[in-house]
């Protein structure tokens, strides 16, 4: 089953952290309402908070029916992509159908956690089995340096719809923190995130850090030992999941689109977009392939005016 046939499904993909998931995208490319620093899918081109339609329900649930019908192995189906989820405002619709029609599937949502002050929005996603929202920030000031939110969402309201969110969410809560050495990993904001994480209360929390050339060409990995220092000072239980499974090993991981990647670049320098509308495959599972080549050096990255190109790396 070929994810080029479809316009909101990608994957299946191997995840880090979801083992074999099958992707959903409910928001065009870049619809966020956030514009991180340390974003790997570029900058938010449409910033907003406004929840609604932003792709057809019918034809999404159209393709997940198409798909799942042959009864795929998968660990996961995860509302993800290159924007925010939650904006859609059918996303509790189109859980419930899962639920309804596809019970066996676990199904997880990747969230900015931005909207869960939202009533609406908790009620919606309840039923999931696990919820991966991040919070990089517990003050406004870092909020706005690291996040760079859309005009009015502010951190307090964040923190308390994730508190809220949990007093109903029966399901597993996985609460993400991207450090970004010289911003959120001094005494300070370490602080205030573990209030704001003793207060949330989620099942774990997940340390992340850079894995290729961010938004913002300054931004820099932190280093296990850094990663490790700030898990102990959390006092919360906290797994590292900078460090992965080797991609390749994974059952979906298609070395035919690795091959396909290379030769293509070998002519030329390529973006995600560029690479994903050669391939026609959705910009997340370009990425996948494009970290492994990565880890391996037989690629390297150069920032031109029009973003990141990946390149072949002369080994002779």
């Amino acid at each position: 089953m070929k994810s080029y046939r479809y316009k909101y499904l990608f994957g299946p993909v191997p995840s880090r952290r979801l083992g074999i998931s099958l992707g959903v995208d409910l928001v065009p490319y870049k619809t966020c309402s956030l514009n991180c620093v340390y974003c790997e899918s570029g900058r938010t081109t449409n910033s907003t908070f406004e929840r609604k339609e932003y792709v057809p329900t019918k034809a999404v649930l159209s393709e997940l029916n198409d798909y799942l019908k042959s009864k795929p192995k998968l660990d996961y189906i995860t509302f993800s992509g290159s924007g925010e989820p939650a904006l859609h405002s059918k996303i509790g619709r189109i859980i419930k159908y899962l639920k309804g029609h596809y019970s066996s599937y676990k199904l997880a949502l990747l969230t900015n956690g931005t909207l869960f002050y939202l009533p609406r929005l908790r009620e919606d996603v309840k039923t999931v089995d696990l919820i991966l929202p991040s919070l990089d920030a517990a003050s406004d000031a870092m909020f706005q340096k690291l996040n760079r939110p859309v005009r009015g969402l502010k951190i307090g309201q964040i923190i308390n719809g994730l508190v809220e969110l949990r007093k109903i969410f029966p399901g597993k809560l996985w609460l993400e923190i991207f450090i970004v050495p010289g911003l959120n990993d001094t005494e300070e904001q370490l602080g205030l995130l573990r209030e704001a994480i003793h207060r949330i209360r989620p099942d774990r929390v997940q340390l992340n850090t850079l894995d290729r050339p961010g938004t913002e060409t300054w931004v820099q990995p932190a280093n296990e030992n850094i990663l490790r220092n700030i898990a102990a000072r959390l006092e919360w239980p906290t797994q590292i999941i900078a460090s992965f499974q080797k991609r390749e090993l994974i059952a979906s991981y298609n070395m035919d689109v690795e091959s396909t990647i290379l030769q293509t670049i070998k002519r030329r320098p390529c973006t995600v977009d560029d690479l994903s509308s050669t391939l026609g495959l959705h910009p997340n599972e370009i990425n996948k392939y494009l970290e492994t080549l990565l880890e391996r050096e037989q690629i390297g990255t150069e920032l031109l005016e029009r973003g990141v190109f990946f390149k072949l790396v002369d080994n002779d």
